[in-house]
């Protein structure tokens, strides 16, 4: 199943790939804040003009739900979910690290995910049922069921440490065999390849998480907001090896 909205995703990152290319680190690229203070990039716009566009003539009766230009949140039928560049902060500051992520979710679960890092010469891929693979190599996370073992990484490291998790979070630095702070899309793909085994952050929107959760899922991990419920717009985000997950749980849930 999903084979062809599949093959059709990488279509799309392949589009995506050549605009954000193109324009990352340009002279004169269009960069603005918008009302929460985050950036938006001439590439962001572009990106998803460009893929609604395609997705409205092979798939005309799907809608749409996008970070730059909105939609409608209502979880039923088939949404292409799409987050035109996943790491903005990063693109207009001429950092490599940047993703387009595009989702697939019917009545509300997540189908299909790719996430395309084409500066990193990475592109992640699942579709349920299907697997995970990193640039068409299945990929699987790692087995390590140990914290003083585990890779852990951090997002928003200040959210954390001034909210409730805070114990918790320096706990889990503390104990942990090493810790990092790969932001964005890259910590959960790290997870799913096996190179680090928790990814804590704190708030996310769909579009940040849609094509990653399948992503985890299908590599063989485990996704949930901190209180071990399913992801949501504008909530926390865990994503493990599935071997640690209840012990994160259980220390985000300690005081």
């Amino acid at each position: 199943m999903y084979d062809d909205e599949l093959a059709f995703a990488h279509h799309l990152a392949d589009r995506a790939a050549e605009i954000g290319a193109k324009l990352f680190r340009e002279s004169g690229l269009e960069i603005r804040r918008k009302a929460d203070r985050s950036l938006v990039t001439q590439a962001d716009t572009s990106i998803e003009r460009t893929l609604r566009e395609a997705i409205e003539v092979a798939f005309p009766h799907d809608r749409i739900l996008g970070e730059e230009e909105g939609g409608s949140h209502d979880p039923t039928g088939r949404v292409w979910i799409l987050d035109p560049i996943d790491g903005t902060a990063n693109y207009a500051r001429g950092i490599p690290v940047w993703a387009t992520l595009i989702a697939l979710q019917v009545d509300g679960a997540g189908v299909l995910g790719v996430a395309s890092a084409p500066l990193l010469g990475e592109r992640y891929a699942a579709a349920r049922g299907k697997g995970a693979t990193m640039d068409g190599a299945s990929i699987h996370v790692s087995d390590i069921s140990v914290i003083g073992d585990a890779q852990v990484l951090f997002q928003e490291f200040d959210e954390l440490t001034r909210q409730r998790y805070r114990e918790a979070s320096l706990g889990l630095a503390r104990d942990a065999w090493r810790t990092r702070g790969f932001g964005d899309f890259w910590g959960h793909a790290l997870v799913a390849r096996g190179a680090a085994e928790v990814v804590l952050e704190p708030g996310l929107a769909i579009w940040d998480y849609a094509a990653l959760e399948v992503i985890v899922e299908e590599a063989g991990g485990q996704v949930s907001t901190f209180d071990g419920s399913p992801l949501t717009h504008g909530g926390s985000m865990l994503a493990t090896n599935g071997a640690l997950h209840d012990e994160v749980l259980r220390r985000l849930a300690s005081r």
